[in-house]
């Protein structure tokens, strides 16, 4: 890993849909070498999958729900229900499982305030909880998919 393919990667992350002949150009390189380094990061792992971001504003999701979680149960059983119902919910986008008092923390899209009841009418239908409680972002201060590629 040297800084042409740190590069490489953070430009990718900017813009998947960048040929790599424009890659080359931005990195200071010929278009055949530049290919052989995006196919050897994807070989390697470092490019897991190329996506289309989409607009929630567009589709219709714009409020964002973080829910913290506290389980009463911890048994293998009960994890793998919640994985399910989590895996099984579209609007449940990401989850964490934490130290300290919380124990997951999801983060849901929806577009109201109704579709999310159902999301949360859903979850403690299906499984047993502690606690369940919910925040609704007020605003959107920062968001990325791009990680930080100076630390390889």
């Amino acid at each position: 890993m040297d800084a042409k393919d740190r590069k490489i990667l953070g430009l990718l992350q900017e813009n998947a849909m960048l040929t790599a002949a424009e890659v080359a150009v931005q990195v200071g390189l010929t278009t055949t070498p530049c290919w052989r380094r995006i196919q050897r990061l994807e070989a390697q792992g470092y490019i897991r999958n190329r996506v289309a971001l989409l607009d929630r504003e567009k589709m219709n999701v714009g409020i964002t729900v973080f829910v913290s979680v506290r389980a009463n149960r911890h048994a293998a059983d009960w994890v793998d229900l919640f994985r399910e119902v989590v895996h099984s919910t579209p609007e449940i986008i990401e989850a964490h499982r934490l130290s300290g008092d919380t124990d997951y923390l999801l983060r849901v899209v929806v577009p109201s305030i109704e579709s999310f009841d159902r999301v949360y009418k859903k979850m403690i239908n299906e499984l047993e909880f502690t606690d369940v409680s919910s925040s609704f972002s007020m605003e959107e201060l920062k968001y990325t998919t791009a990680i930080p590629v100076t630390y390889v």
